[in-house]
């Protein structure tokens, strides 16, 4: 066992603290105290050092619930039924590593290493645990599939990149002090977090005459508690609000038209567009009402607002690019941003990806070269020997480095089952007949979730690295069960915008027959021939080697004993100050050197779908097409306040703070005899869930949502009774390959109440 740090002396009740953190996928990595006695964890406080304060929320302080759970994975097992039936026997680690060995040694020799399909999620955060020690185990055994696309930010990464060159588009938190307006276009840190300090800064903002405005489908906690004005959209029509919003900006000439020469190229072809030079279309708010519904007149006073109350930070979240058009709403907040010259100054904000300081590259200083790019007559080097040298694929932005890979070696996460089910018959790049999974409900996470099901039945071979019988799980021939953060050491950064680590010590002794993903590599590369030099080292080791190479830690020892680093900056982050304030040294980091507003890189695609200016653009379950008429409500799949995506799930006291039902309009609910409580059926071709109306005038009418992470539990009949949101989704990713985790159309059912008489 690992030595066990405590940052105090135990008092005389014999209780050690032990400075930890939470390092699940939220927007946040917060500083967790775990006081243990007697080898146990007897309740948590959080960071009560100096400011500014890492704060847990509700979901950290419950993790002692999670982690002394009884349905925790004690054991290896053995699948004995059915693929999905959940059925399993014990095992013993040895056996199991002998399994998972042979069959990685099978699959390599008659298939091929591409045919083995590695599939790491984001259930830990931790720069040592979780994928990375088997990603680097299955590479250095000869490669393996794998796929590209991240549910969370496909569409605004790829829009960033397009526009910006750069995923570092953010501010730090305490930069919001300087804004007069801040718009929360499709963003709820209230319940999302955005890192820890998202929340103080907004509402220290208001008090400092910030005003704040929101536009969103739903009126969220963080409509509830910061803003000023609410904005009800329709779902997926974002993007035609804000073209028509720079059609206010151009038509009234509010448009900052220095920057915009300065320091953007095409505008010109964008101009054109919004006006309806190119296609005839005036965009003006007239034409973006019956679209968005949101009445034009609100489009003109916020576009109004905007240009004129500089600076003015417009924080375009998230959840409306996780569409089936999304990457069009990133670009056109991206442009709107640029038209009113609130990039590169305090207060403003250039939307985008929104990365800020976050320490997770390794250069996260450093300045990229845009002038190296790839060959593309000579694919793309690859670590992976099964990607490289691929050729790009055709619709990605090949020339820049920093966004997605490029490589058509990988598939897209969302089109991961349909490429099990059809493999090179339907065009992918290989045949699939084994699934590595680390730290991924994908299953429950992945869009489709039925055809997910039928996808992984039909592998030859699934091994799954998990805590829990999650979904996904269910379905392994092995389940090797993984400790908790609580029970092993790591570094976490942050997420998006601050600068710090969280130092999470090893606060218990591992729980039950557990091991780390990285005990778990040590144990099988020997059996699979792979050289264990990295394995080797142990754990404090490979940390201070990776805080060696950091320029931000000067002080490992101290970061260790506190549990957290806080790194002071001189100022705030502001993304592009020095593009702005000296172009001619530090230029964008385009291939122009500009932000593109119409963007070259683009154009040479030739598609579109992915044109080079922003559009709107509609897509076949969108809420003007001939499927609305069967189904005739828009879906909605937010993050909810007591889980991280599907992690968290049954831990007792977050069900107690908020249940898993789905909000309607009431509106909406008369229309179909629905009462507040009653049991619903959400469904469309794709699957059918059933859950608890939550009747409710936070949600605008034509729009349900269910919160996504709930697991997937279809019962005999094929109805998913956990109400997994993606048993409802599309698993056809946009051209830029964004998510359409927000587009699908359903109908709503009740329940009946009483049992109906035989006909």
């Amino acid at each position: 066992m690992a030595h066990l740090p405590s940052a105090s002396t135990p008092p005389d009740d014999g209780v050690t603290i032990v400075n930890t953190g939470c390092c699940h996928d939220c927007g946040g990595r917060c500083v967790l105290k775990a006081h243990v006695k007697e080898g146990r964890i007897i309740r948590f406080e959080s960071d009560t050092g100096p400011e500014p304060q890492i704060r847990a929320c509700a979901r950290g302080r419950a993790y002692r619930q999670r982690l002394y759970s009884p349905e925790r994975l004690k054991y290896p097992l053995r699948r004995v039924g059915a693929r999905g039936q959940g059925r399993f026997e014990r095992i013993g680690w040895d056996e199991a590593l002998d399994t998972v060995a042979d069959q990685l040694k099978r699959v390599k020799t008659t298939y091929g290493n591409a045919a083995i399909l590695f599939l790491p999620g984001a259930g830990n955060q931790g720069i040592l645990h979780g994928p990375t020690a088997p990603g680097m185990m299955l590479q250095a055994f000869g490669g393996f599939t794998r796929y590209w696309g991240i549910p969370s930010y496909e569409g605004a990464l790829f829009a960033s990149m397009a526009t910006y060159g750069t995923i570092r588009t953010g501010h730090s938190r305490d930069d919001l002090l300087n804004s007069k307006l801040i718009v929360m276009w499709g963003w709820n840190p209230a319940n999302t977090v955005w890192d820890p300090e998202t929340s103080l800064a907004v509402a220290k903002a208001r008090e400092n005459g910030a005003r704040i405005v929101a536009v969103d489908p739903r009126h969220t906690d963080s409509v509830a508690t910061f803003a000023h004005q609410w904005i009800p959209i329709r779902p997926g029509t974002d993007a035609a609000m804000l073209i028509a919003m720079a059609h206010v900006i151009i038509a009234e000439g509010l448009l900052d038209r220095a920057f915009i020469e300065k320091y953007t190229v095409g505008f010109d072809a964008y101009r054109d567009y919004v006006l309806g030079k190119s296609d005839g279309v005036a965009k003006t708010p007239g034409w973006a009402e019956p679209i968005t519904k949101v009445p034009a007149d609100v489009i003109t006073g916020l576009a109004r607002a905007y240009a004129t109350q500089k600076p003015a930070a417009l924080i375009a979240g998230w959840g409306p690019a996780r569409t089936a058009m999304g990457e069009q709403y990133s670009r056109a907040a991206n442009v709107l941003c640029a038209m009113t010259g609130n990039i590169g100054i305090p207060g403003g904000y250039a939307a985008g990806f929104m990365r800020a300081y976050s320490s997770r590259e390794t250069g996260h200083l450093m300045k990229k070269d845009p002038g190296k790019q790839i060959d593309k007559s000579k694919g793309i080097p690859s670590a992976n020997p099964v990607e490289n040298g691929a050729l790009p694929r055709p619709d990605t932005l090949y020339k820049l480095s920093g966004g997605t890979n490029a490589t058509s070696a990988r598939i897209h996460q969302g089109r991961i089952w349909d490429a099990i089910l059809r493999g090179r018959a339907g065009g992918y790049p290989t045949d699939l007949k084994m699934a590595y999974i680390v730290a991924s409900n994908c299953l429950n996470q992945y869009p489709n979730a039925n055809r997910g099901a039928e996808a992984l039945r039909s592998l030859e071979f699934v091994v799954v690295h998990e805590q829990f019988m999650t979904p996904t799980a269910r379905f392994a021939d092995i389940v090797l069960p993984v400790n908790t953060f609580m029970e092993r050491s790591d570094i976490a950064p942050p997420w998006l915008g601050s600068p710090y680590y969280i130092y999470l010590n090893q606060a218990v002794a591992p729980l039950h027959d557990t091991k780390s993903d990285l005990e778990i590599c040590r144990a099988l590369a020997p059996r699979i021939d792979v050289p264990a030099d990295f394995f080797n080292m142990n754990d404090e080791q490979i940390l201070r080697l990776f805080a060696s190479r950091r320029k931000d830690i000067a002080d490992f020892d101290t970061m260790q004993r506190d549990g957290v680093l806080k790194i002071k900056l001189p100022e705030p982050i502001v993304a592009f100050r020095e593009q702005v304030a000296d172009p001619d040294h530090h230029p964008f980091p385009t291939l122009s050197g500009k932000i593109e507003i119409a963007c070259d890189h683009l154009a040479e695609m030739e598609n579109p779908r992915i044109p080079a200016v922003p559009q709107y653009l509609g897509h076949p379950e969108h809420f003007d097409t001939p499927l609305a008429q069967k189904y005739p409500l828009q879906l909605l799949t937010a993050h909810s306040k007591v889980r991280t995506h599907s992690t968290l799930e049954r831990v007792p006291w977050l069900q107690a703070m908020e249940d898993h039902g789905a909000w309607i309009h009431p509106v909406d609910a008369r229309a179909r005899q629905i009462e507040n409580g009653d049991a619903i059926d959400i469904f469309n071709d794709r699957g059918r869930v059933r859950t608890t109306a939550r009747v409710t005038e936070r949600i605008m009418p034509g729009v349900v949502n269910v919160c996504q992470g709930a697991w997937y539990t279809p019962d005999e009949s094929g109805v998913d009774v956990g109400a997994c949101a993606n048993t409802l989704t599309r698993d056809e990713p946009s051209p830029g390959g964004a998510f359409p985790m927000n587009s699908a159309l359903v109908q709503v059912a009740r329940v009946s109440r009483q049992p109906q008489e035989d006909q």
